[in-house]
């Protein structure tokens, strides 16, 4: 059973909760019971995390969850590799949004410097981490309603993804995984169809989301799995440290970019979608509601991009220009020392976020005045939706589970430890 006796999963060990953390002193003479490992290895669960269920018939009694399969390490790689060279560790976090984990940790270390970066490296910032956003919510969404058995659902949405990575790929180099940021700024402009481009595939992705929306708001089958399924409250929401569409799908109005505005995000006018239940379908809809808002920041972001450059010109982090590097002895130091001594920050600790598509993704970072983090300790809002996946998916049936994990959007990068 990969390092847990089922045994355990029962038996009441004294006090209220068990050590497994079940309340389970109710089931514990259960001889019925069968023990199912939903995971690690397992396409109902969309990456390397493992729930093992105690089932009465289809029923799950009691659960326990694992994650950690994957083994990336990213905290550690951070503490052998330069401020700058962390950036591409970044992308591999929640992969479905590499350039909002690119922005969150610059941001982070770009605070610890005492830097500002330029207005039009703040805007598109603001656009790329929007193209993200909906990227993120076109996949949660389209693969939670695959799990439901609604597969056409996916090919609006992903085709409709596939339009926006269209655009990042031009704009970065890569789809995927871009390392799009530079402690100061951007790796580089945006080619001068770029706003056009980007105002095209939005109103795809709005046409994309209306047809999904179409299909399931008033389907039969999808409200009767996602209404009153897997229900949470604000106040055990809140317990678990959860942020982002999954709060605000109990009911809880809390948006970073409107709590603790940065980039200028005071100056777009969006609205913060709230659900009232806290179910799987007020999960799915919120994030089908958050992409038309991301759209219209994008939109509002592309009338205000201000022209000047995406870099600061703080020679702590960036280089020179080539002719400086090749043409005075000033350039050519500033480009050696940044090569071969790296960005060395004051020793100190920072704590700094950013409201990533799954919730508030934090970077806290100690520098001890080398070229290399001391320490970076993530807080990726996948590890608080998951923490609360076996209180969720108890007294409900399996099925009820494998839609549940989807509609909390659990990305196996972000959450291993």
């Amino acid at each position: 059973m990969n390092g847990i006796d089922p045994k355990t999963l029962l038996p009441d060990t004294g006090g209220e909760n068990s050590a497994a953390g079940l309340d389970s002193s109710r089931h514990k003479d259960r001889k019925d019971l069968v023990f199912v490992n939903l995971g690690p290895s397992h396409p109902a669960t969309h990456g390397c995390l493992r729930a093992l269920c105690a089932l009465d018939g289809e029923t799950i009694v009691a659960a326990v969850t694992e994650m950690g399969y994957l083994h990336r390490g990213f905290e550690k790689d951070c503490e052998v590799h330069t401020f700058q060279q962390v950036i591409p560790y970044t992308d591999r976090l929640n992969y479905v949004l590499a350039i909002m984990n690119n922005v969150g940790y610059c941001k982070a270390v770009e605070r610890m410097l005492g830097i500002t970066i330029p207005d039009r490296a703040m805007y598109l910032r603001v656009i790329t981490c929007e193209l993200n956003r909906i990227i993120d919510h076109l996949v949660c969404a389209g693969a939670n309603l695959v799990d439901l058995g609604a597969l056409t659902n996916f090919w609006y949405s992903f085709n409709a993804r596939e339009k926006v990575y269209n655009i990042l790929e031009k704009l970065c180099g890569a789809r995927l995984t871009s390392s799009y940021t530079r402690l100061g700024g951007l790796s580089r402009d945006a080619h001068p169809s770029f706003a056009d481009e980007v105002r095209a595939v939005l109103k795809e992705v709005k046409k994309s989301v209306g047809e999904v929306n179409n299909l399931i708001s008033k389907n039969r089958i999808f409200l009767d799995r996602t209404q009153g399924v897997c229900v949470i409250s604000k106040e055990r929401a809140l317990s678990y440290g959860w942020t982002g569409p999954t709060l605000r799908a109990c009911g809880m109005d809390y948006d970073l970019r409107k709590a603790e505005p940065y980039y200028h995000y005071d100056d777009f006018k969006f609205e913060v979608p709230v659900g009232t239940q806290g179910d799987t379908y007020d999960r799915i809809f919120v994030r089908l509601y958050e992409i038309e808002e991301s759209a219209n920041i994008i939109e509002q972001a592309l009338k205000k991009l201000p022209k000047g450059p995406v870099m600061t010109d703080d020679k702590r982090v960036a280089l020179p220009p080539k002719q400086e590097t090749y043409g005075n002895i000033e350039g050519l130091m500033n480009h050696f020392k940044i090569i071969m001594h790296g960005i060395c920050p004051e020793p100190g600790e920072i704590y700094d976020f950013t409201e990533a598509a799954n919730g508030e993704l934090g970077f806290y970072i100690v520098a001890d005045g080398s070229k290399n983090p001391y320490r970076v300790k993530c807080r990726p809002p996948c590890l608080m939706n998951y923490a609360a996946f076996h209180e969720m998916i108890e007294g409900g049936m399996v099925s009820d589970a494998v839609a549940n994990l989807g509609s909390i959007n659990i990305i196996a990068g972000e959450l291993d430890r």
